[in-house]
């Protein structure tokens, strides 16, 4: 017996860089937002106590994610206009073998 094999692929286009960078804009809005409401609960908390060093970790974290971002949309944009070269170049010389 043969076993069906199952291929999925996952396309990125022009016109789902607006989704992709709402959620990225989200993402930050989120992120930063956490981040306030981190620094205010850890205000609150007597310093060197177990709960203020979980908020500092936790803070830490975090902004350790936000360094990430600007990485991360460079890598969507890069996917994006390589996807964009391929499809074209595809196009472009498939037809010509």
């Amino acid at each position: 017996m043969q076993e069906l094999e199952l291929k999925q692929e996952a396309e990125i286009e022009i016109r789902d860089l607006l989704g992709i960078g709402m959620s990225l804009v989200v993402l930050v809005i989120g992120l930063a937002y956490g981040l306030d409401v981190t620094g205010d609960v850890r205000d609150d908390m007597t310093e060197n106590s177990a709960e203020y060093n979980a908020t500092v970790d936790g803070i830490t974290a975090v902004s350790k994610i936000t360094e990430k971002l600007p990485t991360v949309a460079i890598v969507i944009m890069a996917a994006v206009i390589i996807g964009i070269l391929i499809r074209y170049l595809w196009g472009a010389y498939s037809n010509n073998m």
